[in-house]
């Protein structure tokens, strides 16, 4: 998944004839807090809602004010992770696209890319998750793809998370199938440790709940 494939098609940019007022009005509609100010095809900079609030009239147009505006940008041909790693850097709530001339071609916001990365994480395939937990110099992706598939079980997603003992990891996969006790079994077997598991509705829901939130709140930090 390319930055191009998630411009967004009804969020507008700012134009220096536009008013703070206008800007805000926007920001309050689409549920972000920051636009990009754009002449003919050239970034001029981003803005937030807490520049908007600093300046002295916010019924005159933008250009009129002095703004010390920052540029952030991702070209159109950067992947999803290069995206959702400047987003969560910088704090931002959307991110404009540049072609390979600079030339503004749109911007992307933070809901799509989250609603993006559930999809490519296949969060809404049906199936259960397991998490371990083993030490980093115990890894071994081959060894842990061998053990799922030899449940004639396959893996959908996974994702690796640091915990805050150095040297530990905990490894998430979400598989293809619900009921996962011969995967357990075995896993256990090779002396993996379980962390959790999930394999009923009502718990993948709140795991899926959980993460959503604790993405948000990585994001927002």
């Amino acid at each position: 998944m390319l930055a191009k494939e998630l411009i967004s098609d009804t969020v507008p940019c700012l134009r220096t004839s536009d008013t703070a007022n206008k800007a805000l009005q926007w920001m309050e509609i689409f549920r972000i807090s920051h636009l990009p100010i754009v002449n003919d095809k050239e970034l001029l900079g981003v803005i937030s809602d807490t520049d908007i609030y600093d300046l002295n009239s916010t019924d005159e147009p933008i250009g009129n004010h002095e703004l010390s505006l920052f540029t952030p940008y991702v070209f159109y041909n950067q992947h999803i992770y290069e995206v959702l790693e400047l987003i969560s850097k910088l704090k931002l709530t959307m991110v404009p696209v540049l072609n390979e001339k600079k030339e503004y071609m749109g911007l992307i916001v933070m809901q799509d890319i989250v609603r993006e990365f559930a999809n490519i994480s296949a969060l809404q395939n049906p199936g259960g998750i397991i998490v371990l937990e083993l030490n980093d110099h115990d890894y071994s992706l081959s060894q842990v793809a061998n053990i799922v598939e030899s449940n004639n079980t396959k893996i959908l997603s996974m994702y690796i998370t640091s915990t805050k003992i150095a040297g530990e990891l905990n490894l998430t996969l979400k598989m293809n199938k619900t009921d996962l006790t011969d995967v357990i079994a075995t896993f256990e077997r090779f002396g993996y440790k379980i962390k959790a598991s999930f394999m009923e509705d009502k718990d993948m829901d709140s795991f899926y709940d959980e993460r959503y939130e604790a993405f948000l709140r990585y994001l927002n930090t």
